[in-house]
């Protein structure tokens, strides 16, 4: 069996699977190797609030998947970048895919929708299967996802949606401070020390602005996160 590169959607979106590789068969290209390890190193720097390294990591992926001249594979990547976007309540257009869209797949133009909160109910059909029940505003489909990012990124659909539970923050922060990804969970420690503020909730307020300022450890911010 030789290595391919796909994107995972029939499990959920998980950033460190770009490719799915066997442990048998011939070796598989240079390119591959290079763009996979690029990809989880981006998607690493990313969440750990490095901007620096993620972004020269992700320079080295689309060069790799640009020799191949596929556009699906390229949209691969872009829509693993825009995730992590979405995960850290960074909601912007996802550019790198959009040059690209006409030539994705339905799949891909359906999980670009649904990073937006702009799914159409035709198109849930073609997410992840664990994304479908919270693209329909289930909220309780975020807790049974397994994968941390998919999870992640799930929530942060729900939040643009309006349809982001008490429940759904809290789980959010939890799966981002069990995996040690500071940038999400200072997006989320944000979003739920405004809510504390905003209910009047000082005290509250305050222990979070506490767990904010102990997350940022000894730097004032996260590197690049602006």
């Amino acid at each position: 069996m030789h290595t391919t590169i796909t994107m995972k959607f029939a499990v959920p979106f998980a950033g460190a699977l770009l490719l799915s590789a066997c442990a048998s068969g011939p070796k598989p290209p240079d390119w591959q190797l290079e763009a996979k390890g690029s990809m989880e190193r981006s998607v690493a720097a990313y969440m750990e609030g490095n901007s620096r390294v993620e972004m020269a990591e992700l320079a080295r992926a689309r060069s790799q998947l640009s020799r191949t001249g596929r556009a699906d594979l390229l949209a691969t990547a872009e829509l693993l970048h825009c995730a992590t976007r979405v995960a850290s309540l960074v909601f912007e257009p996802c550019a790198g895919f959009e040059t690209l869209r006409q030539d994705a797949s339905e799949a891909q133009r359906a999980y670009a929708d649904y990073l937006r909160g702009q799914v159409q109910p035709q198109s849930i059909a073609l997410l992840p299967a664990p994304q479908r029940a919270a693209a329909a505003g289930d909220a309780g489909a975020v807790q049974g996802i397994a994968d941390p990012l998919s999870q992640l990124v799930a929530a942060g659909v729900m939040l643009q949606t309006g349809k982001a539970s008490p429940a759904v923050i809290v789980q959010a922060i939890n799966t981002a401070s069990s995996q040690g990804w500071r940038r999400p969970l200072l997006a989320w420690l944000n979003l739920q020390a405004q809510r504390a503020e905003q209910a009047g909730s000082s005290e509250e307020a305050a222990r979070l602005r506490r767990r904010i300022a102990l997350t940022q450890g000894s730097s004032s911010a996260v590197k690049g996160s602006q």
